[in-house]
């Protein structure tokens, strides 16, 4: 694999972390039934409701953490400095990122009536968006994969 196309995969992966971000911050704006559309704990969407401080503030850390998802895409891409730990954090987000795709596909594959499609997708999304931080990676930096 190139490094262009390595700059690409963590381009896609950072603008999908950007966008999570965006997608979460909108509830705060759009309120509980945006919430329940993203699938927020029970506890999260009744913070929404009640308007309470739980559901903002846990948005936004949520949010600032895609954020820095997003940054260390683009550090590892050389698109912007090189951030701390940049080889550790990028391979920490590709493993977490991969957990979460696993975790519903296996759910899926022993118990397909507890998963629903939307949960599905999106364990596939977060699947591919972690093999782009960790081939993506690997190719900016000339390593073998």
């Amino acid at each position: 694999m190139s490094t262009k196309q390595g700059i690409v995969l963590l381009l896609l992966a950072a603008s999908i972390a950007v966008l999570t971000a965006f997608a979460h911050l909108s509830c705060i704006f759009l309120g509980p039934q945006c919430f329940e559309t993203q699938m927020a704990p029970v506890s999260v969407i009744e913070s929404a409701k009640a308007g309470t401080l739980l559901a903002p503030l846990g948005t936004i850390v949520v949010s600032a953490i895609f954020i820095v998802f997003g940054c260390y895409a683009l550090s590892g891409a050389t698109l912007i400095r090189r951030l701390p730990l940049l080889s550790f954090g990028i391979y920490a987000i590709a493993a977490a990122c991969i957990i979460r795709g696993i975790l519903p596909i296996q759910l899926w594959m022993r118990q397909p009536h507890k998963v629903t499609n939307t949960v599905l997708i999106v364990g596939v999304v977060w699947l591919l968006v972690g093999l782009c931080y960790l081939f993506g990676y690997k190719a900016v930096n000339g390593k073998r994969v």
